[in-house]
C-alpha cells in the first residue's frame, strides 16, 4: 500500500479492495489522473486498487510526471530533530534533485542549504513519501527519499529566505507530538 497526498487527501494505493469502505474505489488500470482527482475534490480520500502489489507505485507513476527530491530527518547530540518552518507549516528539509546528483547528496545539500547545519553525516535510507502538486496548469508527483543524518553542529541555524523559510529549530520529541501545523507525510515520517 501507499499513500499519496494531494493537499490534506489521499489516494491510497492498494492491492486490497475494500468491501466496507465508504470512499470511492476506482480501477489503478484504468482511471486517468484527472478522474481520480475530479473524485477526491469531493472525498477525503481515494483508493486506486490494482492487482499486483508490486506494481502499485509504477503504475501510478505512468499517469504523472514524477520530480525526485531528496530530505534528512536530521538528530543532534540531544537527540532533537531539525525542523524548518516554511509558508505557515512546520516541515524537514528536502529539496529537489539535480540533475546529474545521486538522491543521497541532494538530501545533504539540500538539508545544508535550507538550513545552514554543517557537519553532516548520512545515517540510512528510512522511506519515500509521495505527494502531488501543481506547477503552473500541470500535476506532478513528488517522489522524496528521506533519509536518517545525525551532525554534532552547535552553530547559528540559517533559514534560506529565498526558499520562504523563516525559522530552523531543533525540536524534541515532546514538541513534536505537539505539531498541528504540518503536512500529512511529515505526520506519517515521524508517526505524530
Amino acid at each position: 500500500m501507499y499513500k499519496v497526498f494531494v493537499n490534506q487527501k489521499v489516494i491510497i494505493l492498494t492491492s486490497k479492495p475494500s468491501h466496507d469502505s465508504k470512499y470511492p474505489q476506482l480501477s489503478l488500470k484504468e482511471s486517468s489522473l484527472n478522474e481520480v482527482l475530479k473524485i477526491l475534490k469531493k472525498n477525503k480520500k481515494v483508493l486506486l486498487v490494482h492487482k499486483n502489489e508490486d506494481k502499485l507505485i509504477s503504475k501510478f507513476k505512468k499517469k504523472i510526471k514524477v520530480v525526485k527530491a531528496g530530505g534528512g530527518i536530521v538528530k543532534n547530540q540531544k537527540d532533537e530533530t531539525l525542523f524548518i518552518f516554511r509558508r505557515n507549516k512546520w516541515d524537514l528539509p528536502k529539496g529537489k534533485k539535480d540533475k546529474f546528483e545521486s538522491i543521497e547528496d541532494a538530501a545533504m545539500r539540500e538539508v545544508e542549504e535550507e538550513t545552514g547545519v554543517k557537519g553532516l553525516k548520512m545515517d540510512s535510507f528510512y522511506k519515500k513519501t509521495y505527494h502531488i502538486f501543481k506547477k503552473g496548469k500541470r500535476h506532478l508527483l513528488k517522489e522524496t527519499s528521506w533519509f536518517r543524518m545525525k551532525t554534532n553542529y552547535s552553530g547559528k541555524l540559517q533559514p534560506e529566505l529565498s526558499e520562504d523559510i523563516t525559522k530552523v529549530v531543533w525540536k524534541d520529541e515532546k514538541t513534536i507530538r505537539l505539531i498541528k501545523n504540518t503536512f500529512p507525510n511529515i505526520k506519517l515520517l515521524l508517526d505524530i
